[in-house]
């Protein structure tokens, strides 16, 4: 069971496995899956259904961490395999409705959650992602009645309420919303979302004095919500405190810093007071945060106009007449900038424009009842509903172990634990499979980094060391770089003594590009390759290990290329090597198609040449060599996005994510 537990056990044959206790596999995946170790509990599922893949089970907790990493097209091929296997298992069904309401996918969702309450006629958490899909498919009678319902079980639960007054407000039912956060802060006054939702209902419906006590009282328990602090600041603001209201501006663009609303806000008011230039930052940071919110570019306008800067006023204004036609205060004050700049003739067609849209307004009202409407230029309320339950944490305490939220922070010294999708991911290929005496540990990935040719030349001990295959090599100290010359001189002396031994060239080949000298070390793998072509005879190469030396030599000149790329040294005779390289390639997988190292090295060719279609079928040779190929699935996912094909991308990057590669996860929430 040590050995299980160790971090290279996903490369025991499935022999050892069989013969290992499947349930005490499925433990430890979900004790895994407990400790947020998503990416690791995957490995572990995936070798259970490898060993027993009609289990249901299995399918459902790896779709469950697949669901924690982003990745809901891969979560969804599981769920489906579950349900296929067992149809009679409420979770399964609750877990792919839930996977349905994120991608937006209603209708399946609620299919889901009703076939899981049908089952489970009593689960409340069923019941309210029901509801809550129904309420956004705007079938709001259907998920009241299904609150209601809980409601008569539970008549003093503040939580459901809290649930009924969110629907309220969907339906734009302000009474029914303001009755039901009452009874939230009745049932539970201690709960600042609770104040933060009456206050925001108060404000709506512009009993200020009300609003501003229930919104002291969510901030003085503790709200994080800028939402808080943008409304009381509103309620300042139209109390003419605008200390009161700057100070809470300020708030809340220290807790929201990337939200555009704190800073339009906050410039609006500096505006008014006069302080213009801070006014007009606050504008431009606005903007950049939110460049679709036309509107914003009016009261940036408008201060630009204050500070005489026209010309920019104007590609504010032109802005706002390309969005909002029929918006008139747009085309004086754009008239008002080209007179002042000279430009009487064009001052004089913005304002007979603005005349006859004027004239006629009652023929246009029904065009601004749709897109091009008159901007809202006004102050903004936080309309964002606050603190609602984080669906996926809830999801996660209800499925796996009724966990408590996790707090991601107290994971931000592991790479592997946790919601690794948040964790920004370079979108770049995975680079190519080398041999080496040396690889850091890939003990994560499913790809099968052995091949029976070098299995071959590693029993013949010819070679110092045995080599192995990876993708990511580890770079010399400088004892190990001296090691390496020591070799190579030795390795001289006996290829002085023996000039006909191919062997003898390809090790010294090998300590060549261990240090980085891979000119002598294509030179010597020719030498080895041309021995072994004089006749047949003459040399004892097997054919199989000729083809590893010429996989080699076209991964040094790959390594040269490079090299000579970043130095800017590229020549006309560079392309040459670029076509020997690929030969080599297309010589080893002619010789042994099922090389799939061979395929998928090429492939990274092709796409550093744009060469996408034809890396793509390369990517599908070596995935057919190996189904477990990981780095050839996310490259393919990643050369399939670059061509448009993002949905078949996005399941490259999935099955990637499953065979380890988990910086796949971070790519699929961000293309997703």
């Amino acid at each position: 069971m040590g050995l299980l537990l160790s971090p290279f056990s996903f490369n025991l044959s499935s022999h050892c496995y069989a013969q290992l206790n499947t349930d005490r596999i499925t433990a430890i995946g979900r004790n895994a899956l407990y400790f947020d170790d998503y990416v690791l509990s995957i490995q572990y599922f995936n070798q259970i259904i490898k060993l027993k893949p009609y289990l249901a089970e299995p399918y459902l907790l790896r779709a469950i961490a697949k669901i924690q990493l982003g990745d809901h097209k891969g979560a969804l091929r599981d769920l489906d395999a579950s349900i296929e296997r067992n149809p009679f298992q409420p979770g399964a069904y609750y877990t792919r409705g839930y996977v349905y309401r994120q991608i937006g996918e209603l209708e399946k969702a609620e299919a889901d959650f009703s076939t899981a309450l049908h089952y489970s006629p009593e689960n409340k958490t069923y019941m309210l992602l029901r509801a809550d899909v129904l309420s956004a498919m705007e079938r709001y009678e259907e998920a009241m009645a299904d609150i209601d319902h809980l409601l008569r079980r539970e008549p003093k639960s503040a939580s459901l309420y809290f649930e009924k007054g969110v629907i309220c407000m969907s339906k734009r039912d302000t009474l029914c919303a303001f009755d039901a956060f009452s009874e939230t802060v009745k049932y539970d006054s201690q709960s600042p979302q609770n104040w933060s939702a009456l206050g925001l209902i108060n404000l709506i419906m512009d009993n200020d004095n009300e609003a501003l006590q229930d919104l002291t009282k969510s901030i003085n328990l503790g709200s994080k919500w800028a939402g808080d602090y943008i409304n009381r600041g509103i309620i300042f603001y139209r109390k003419h405190n605008y200390r009161g209201a700057i100070s809470d501006y300020d708030k809340a663009v220290e807790l929201a810093p990337n939200d555009a609303q704190s800073y339009y806000n906050r410039g609006l008011l500096r505006a008014e007071v006069g302080d213009l230039n801070r006014a007009l930052e606050d504008f431009n940071t606005a903007i950049d945060l939110a460049p679709e919110q036309t509107e914003l570019h009016y009261q940036r306008a408008v201060v630009l106009m204050q500070l005489k800067q026209w010309r920019q006023a104007l590609a504010d204004l032109e802005c706002m007449i390309d969005r909002y036609p029929y918006f008139l205060p747009s085309y004086y004050l754009a008239a008002q900038a080209q007179k002042t700049l000279g430009n009487s003739r064009e001052a004089y067609r913005l304002r007979y424009t603005a005349s006859q849209l004027e004239a006629k307004k009652d023929s246009i009202s029904a065009a601004q009842q749709d897109s091009l409407s008159t901007p809202d230029t006004d102050v903004h309320l936080a309309k964002a509903q606050p603190a609602k339950k984080d669906r996926r944490k809830e999801f996660s305490a209800h499925t796996a172990q009724n966990k408590q939220d996790p707090n991601e922070e107290k994971y931000a010294d592991s790479e592997t634990r946790g919601a690794v999708q948040q964790r920004r991911a370079e979108v770049i290929n995975e680079p190519n499979i080398v041999l080496s005496y040396y690889s850091k540990d890939q003990s994560f990935r499913r790809t099968n980094y052995f091949y029976y040719s070098v299995d071959e030349l590693n029993n013949s001990h010819r070679l110092p060391a045995a080599l192995k295959f990876t993708t990511q090599e580890v770079p010399l100290t400088a004892d190990m770089v001296n090691t390496h010359f020591e070799q190579i001189s030795q390795l001289s002396n006996r290829i002085d003594r023996n000039p006909n031994d191919p062997y003898l060239y390809f090790a010294r080949a090998i300590e060549f590009a261990l240090v980085q000298d891979y000119i002598s070390a294509i030179d010597d793998c020719t030498r080895a390759l041309q021995i072994s072509n004089v006749k047949s005879s003459i040399s004892n190469l097997q054919s199989s290990i000729f083809n590893i030396i010429t996989f080699c030599r076209a991964n040094w000149r790959f390594k040269q290329l490079e090299f000579l790329r970043a130095n800017g040294e590229l020549t006309a005779e560079s392309a040459m090597d670029f076509d020997i390289m690929l030969r080599d390639y297309d010589y080893v997988t002619q010789q042994q198609p099922d090389f799939a190292f061979a395929w998928y090295n090429k492939a990274n060719m092709l796409c550093a040449q744009k060469n996408y279609k034809e890396a793509i079928d390369h990517y599908t040779h070596a995935i057919a060599a190996d189904q477990d190929f990981a780095e050839a699935y996310f490259n393919r996912g990643l050369t399939r996005i670059y061509t448009d094909d993002v949905e078949g991308g996005i399941s490259d990057l999935s099955k990637a994510g499953e065979l380890g590669i988990y910086q796949a996860y971070n790519l699929i929430t961000r293309f997703q």
